[in-house]
């Protein structure tokens, strides 16, 4: 969306650079520039930041992630923790934040979270918190971007509660999915943070928070997964006293379904702070979607295009004609 803006964009990439090759599309030729960086490495991070004039920090983890190392005892390996929550959410944003005001950046855009609270039981989210105090502290006319859970392809809810009950045959709600979020499409975020960029000094200290159109219990996005998958996986309710320890062991796998964490994150509600439309309109400080002409869109609309491949044969094998 930036692209179709005409900007010069740089990519920083800790990765292969083939994973960002379909970020060059939307751009003209020449209009990008993918740059390998250390978060740990100060230089590095400069040699991204380079002459940009407006810097977008979305880097997130929703895991710690450990390394292993050499043991002299059975079973000779364990293991260390590499990217912390504390480390990924307020020492890295604190970073970015003291380089662009060394660098002279114009404008500096922190995406958080609407879950960002200090008391919260999730330690990703207190130090969402936590991370944008710091920005504040030393950037004070940062644009802090405050979403709720994301929806849309591949993304880490309706699609990681789908590959779940895929895995498991069933699927596991924490306190029977009574906890509230109000998801929004990733693309609206997208959009949002375009706006911003083409009026940057519009938004200077502002907090933006985006949420979609209508707010769910996890219970009832289990309902709409199985519609939309027809897959009819039974729903157990899970007590969180319960839940937690199971995924303390299942947070060791690749890319887990579940960690201690998410637990805690599913236990509470997931809601932007105000509660509803109406209250946001009614005062002047916080922005959201509607300041920008937008509508969200809804949850029903955007995500059966993506949750039908989870369908147990193939939603051909629903349809009369292909047979």
């Amino acid at each position: 969306m930036i692209g179709h803006n005409g900007f010069m964009a740089y990519f920083a990439n800790r990765g292969d650079d083939l994973e960002m090759r379909h970020l060059k599309l939307p751009f003209d030729l020449g209009k990008t520039r993918f740059v390998f960086y250390e978060p740990r490495d100060e230089d590095s991070i400069r040699e991204v930041i380079a002459d940009a004039d407006i810097v977008v920090n979305m880097i997130g983890k929703y895991y710690e992630s450990y390394y292993p190392y050499e043991t002299k005892s059975f079973p000779y390996v364990g293991y260390k923790k590499n990217y912390s929550f504390e480390e990924v959410n307020v020492d890295i944003p604190e970073k970015l934040a003291r380089i662009c005001l060394d660098m002279q950046v114009d404008h500096f855009i922190h995406v958080s979270s609407a879950s960002a609270n200090p008391d919260s039981r999730s330690e990703w989210s207190r130090t969402k918190f936590a991370g944008e105090n710091a920005v504040r502290e030393i950037y004070p006319w940062a644009t802090i971007i405050r979403p709720t859970q994301m929806f849309g392809r591949g993304d880490r809810l309706l699609e990681n509660m789908a590959r779940f009950s895929r895995w498991y045959w069933s699927l596991y709600l924490v306190d029977g999915g009574k906890s509230l979020t109000q998801p929004v499409w990733v693309g609206d975020v997208a959009r949002t943070i375009a706006h911003i960029v083409d009026n940057a000094a519009a938004f200077e200290g502002k907090r933006v928070d985006l949420f979609g159109p209508k707010e769910y219990n996890y219970l009832e996005l289990a309902e709409f997964i199985d519609d939309c998958t027809r897959r009819n996986f039974p729903v157990r309710d899970i007590p969180y006293e319960w839940a937690r320890p199971a995924a303390e062991l299942m947070q060791w796998r690749r890319q887990p379904f579940v960690t201690p964490d998410l637990v805690d994150q599913w236990s509470e509600d997931f809601l932007p702070p105000l509660g509803s439309a109406e209250a946001y309109a009614n005062q002047d400080e916080l922005v959201t979607m509607k300041d920008f002409g937008m509508q969200p869109s809804s949850m029903e609309s955007i995500m059966y295009q993506y949750l039908q491949r989870h369908m147990k044969f193939g939603h051909f094998h629903y349809v009369d004609g292909y047979h």
